[in-house]
């Protein structure tokens, strides 16, 4: 495939996100608004609450002032009953009862009628002390609703106050215009005022109405307040539009970093192909030192990869784009091919160890038995050890057929290594389940190396579990003299790593393995 032809599949990464900012957008604008909703019901409870409460409190208060004509003849005080009545605000009528009969009022003097005739209901069954309770109309007002406040003593003597719903009503309806709010308020087990029409949305439960229900602390006062699914929409839209240039911004953003970043995807994947096409990867070898025979006794191939304008490309950023891409069977025969193609003109003693590392794709390749026969028929001029590396993830992922293939080719003299052991998942049981020859500490655990007689506890596990399986072990990254002499007392035969060489073309290894093979090794600078 070439670069400028795209996978279909590319097409829903890109609307994908391009949708993802705008449906991000269209939720939290949607909870946003949510929280508005309810954030005004409560704002909106709170000021009729308190309101409600401020009537009663005046209420409360005249109730209390009337105790004080208790025992009096109504011709004597009727006048001021009247005054109280007409002066005072919020107050249809005040007046005294005993033993539930009114005895005198503000409204009709010395007219004597039960207060249940007046409020047209009975009284509640357990009215005592002080007690409220709101009435859809009153004797002389049959439509209007009012509120009655009651101040009761030991000796059925009583005095009230008659609050006109009115006011009630006319507040609940500014309060509740604005947002089109369906609100209703009781005093005790009484009559519901409401705004608006009843029953059209205060039981309505659907989606997008919000009710806060609210009782006062100080009164037996109860408020409802409804909201309508318009106000949800009108708030979603306020934030919706104040939010959704930015979401598109950033929409045509992700479009354009996904869009780049497919690009990449895919110039990766013709990248490494032109690569392999051009000749610009190339082997190094870094030599491994054997501590019993004092020889460099093989060396690992590692890839490389230059870019025609001098960059080098980091081994694991390439790798891992092969592997995601696809291409990591085609890039490892490469591998081998150039190996073979390098080693054509070496001069090395018979068994030499060459190692080359292996992906798991590879692994369960139909071509994995026929690349590998054909990499060893390449190299048998050499007569050398062939040794493949695998990593702890390709144990994992793999399978029996995978262990069958080892096996197989281990028959047929070929080594298998575990690379960077102890960096992976690996179970135990797999190296008993996998034909193995070979551990490879990774440079990690080297690195713990602090004292020639000091512990390091992982590492000094890996060694003896390696010797417990009959494993050879190579320790990856030696640097320092130190390091070296800890892994020589404890047991390790094979060193790789700066201390003694860095990896190195072709050309270079044959010359440098005829210079120093022979010779007690030298350190080289880590640097």
């Amino acid at each position: 495939m070439l670069a400028t032809e795209k996978p279909r599949h590319d097409h829903r990464w890109l609307v994908a996100a391009g949708l993802i900012p705008i449906l991000l957008c269209l939720m939290f604008t949607l909870l946003e608004a949510r929280q508005m909703v309810k954030r005004q019901l409560t704002l909106t409870s709170s000021m009729l609450m308190s309101q409600a409460e401020n009537i009663s409190d005046r209420a409360r208060v005249m109730t209390a002032s009337l105790q004080e004509f208790k025992n009096h003849r109504c011709a004597d005080i009727k006048d001021e009953l009247r005054e109280y009545g007409s002066l005072q605000p919020y107050f249809r009528s005040v007046g005294l009862v005993q033993d539930d009969n009114v005895t005198c009022s503000s409204s009709f003097g010395e007219r004597q009628d039960s207060i249940e005739d007046i409020i047209h209901r009975p009284l509640p069954p357990d009215h005592k002390d002080l007690w409220s309770l709101s009435v859809a109309g009153t004797r002389g007002v049959n439509n209007r609703p009012a509120v009655l406040f009651m101040h009761e003593d030991r000796d059925g003597f009583a005095s009230y106050a008659l609050v006109d719903g009115q006011y009630l009503i006319d507040f609940i309806w500014a309060a509740g215009m604005r947002h089109n709010y369906d609100i209703s308020m009781k005093f005790g087990d009484g009559f519901a005022m409401f705004s608006g029409v009843p029953a059209t949305r205060q039981h309505d439960k659907k989606w997008g109405n919000f009710t806060l229900n609210t009782h006062s602390e100080r009164y037996a006062i109860t408020l409802n307040v409804t909201s309508s699914r318009s106000e949800l929409f009108n708030n979603w839209r306020q934030v919706l539009f104040s939010l959704m240039p930015m979401a598109l911004i950033l929409s045509l953003l992700f479009v354009a970093l996904t869009s780049n970043w497919l690009k990449r995807k895919g110039s990766f994947r013709d990248e490494i192909r032109r690569g392999i096409a051009r000749n610009e990867f190339s082997v190094h070898y870094q030599p491994v030192f054997n501590l019993q025979t004092q020889k460099y006794s093989g060396a690992e191939a590692l890839l490389r990869w230059q870019r025609p304008d001098g960059h080098w490309v980091r081994p694991d950023v390439f790798i891992s784009a092969a592997e995601s891409e696809g291409m990591i069977v085609p890039l490892t025969r490469h591998l081998l091919e150039m190996v073979i193609r390098d080693t054509a003109g070496w001069q090395l003693d018979p068994g030499f160890h060459i190692s080359v590392n292996l992906a798991a794709d590879h692994l369960q390749h139909d071509d994995f038995l026929a690349d590998i026969r054909a990499f060893a028929a390449g190299m048998d001029h050499l007569k050398p050890t062939i040794t493949l590396e695998l990593t702890e993830r390709s144990l994992i992922n793999e399978d029996r057929m995978v262990a069958q293939r080892l096996a197989e080719l281990r028959r047929e003299g070929i080594n298998i290594a575990i690379d960077d052991f102890g960096t992976g998942h690996c179970a135990l049981s797999y190296l008993q389940t996998f034909p193995l020859d070979y551990l490879k500490i990774d440079r990690g655990f080297v690195n713990t190396i602090e004292s020639v007689d000091g512990e390091t506890p992982v590492l000094d596990a890996i060694i003896s579990l390696a010797d417990k399986l009959a494993l050879k072990v190579v320790a990856e990254g030696v640097e320092n003299e130190m390091q070296l002499r800890y892994l020589q007392n404890h047991g390790v035969t094979f060193i790789q790593g700066y201390y003694f060489a860095r990896p190195m073309d072709s050309a270079a290894l044959s010359e440098w393995l005829q210079q120093h093979n022979g010779t007690v090794p030298q350190a080289t600078p880590a640097g």
